[in-house]
């Protein structure tokens, strides 16, 4: 059997010191398999935006291992990160983060120019994602210009393009109505389903769980609860 795609193994993150310790992970370890869609879930507090930016290369652990495709992550130097996050991941967040006066197809392209992809390819790989999400005719449409539903299908476009190995959301749907929430989620998971792609969601909604194969919930800076979402959420 291969090496799961991510593996965390007695993780912890540990800020301040003394008086002042925060214990945000307190020796976390689960793995997961490509083309799993995980939704991580828990109090505030509870360690899951911490694990999240372990997972995205974005903090390190105070003690354990992270291995990402076999690799251990503990022991790449700043510039292997850029490269990791560059290449295999590809972010979605709560706030969308397009750049305000950029049409949707500049804002995709964006992570391609940073890879230095020729101009032709960029372009013709941001205008298939934007086909994919749905939202190939308003290419040329600036953010401003855009419902919320179609501004986060335009990050979720823009996480694709590099074809990365995991997508990370971050609480996609935390300025979303339910409605366009619905259609993030159901966006998502046909993508999961359909393509392969795997997903890691932080989420504090049941509902929006609902549409993972799988829900670790965090407290106390562990996993407590780890199994699908009818069993978790129960």
């Amino acid at each position: 059997m291969s090496a799961p795609l991510i593996a965390l193994r007695d993780v912890t993150r540990i800020y301040g010191q003394g008086s002042t310790e925060v214990r945000a992970l307190a020796g976390v370890s689960f793995t997961i398999q490509a083309g799993e869609f995980v939704a991580v879930m828990g109090a505030s507090g509870s360690g899951k935006s911490t694990c999240m930016n372990v997972l995205g290369a974005l903090d390190r652990p105070t003690a354990g291992q992270y291995r990402f495709r076999d690799v251990d992550v503990g022991r790449c130097d700043r510039d292997q990160l850029a490269l990791l996050r560059r290449h295999y991941l590809g972010f979605v967040f709560q706030s969308f983060n397009l750049l305000p006066r950029t049409s949707a197809l500049d804002n995709v392209m964006l992570p391609l120019i940073y890879q230095r992809v020729p101009r032709r390819e960029r372009l013709r790989r941001a205008l298939e994602m934007l086909d994919l999400v749905g939202l190939a005719d308003r290419a040329h449409h600036g953010p401003a210009q855009l419902s919320g539903g179609q501004q986060q299908r335009v990050a979720v476009a823009r996480a694709l393009v590099t074809h990365p190995d995991v997508v990370l959301a971050d609480e996609p749907t935390g300025n979303l109505d339910s409605a366009r929430s619905a259609e993030l989620l159901g966006l998502l998971q046909r993508l999961n389903r359909e393509r392969g792609i795997t997903v890691v969601m932080v989420t504090h909604e049941a509902e929006a769980a609902a549409f993972a194969q799988r829900v670790l919930w965090f407290s106390d800076g562990l996993v407590q609860r780890d199994g699908p979402p009818a069993e978790v959420l129960a």
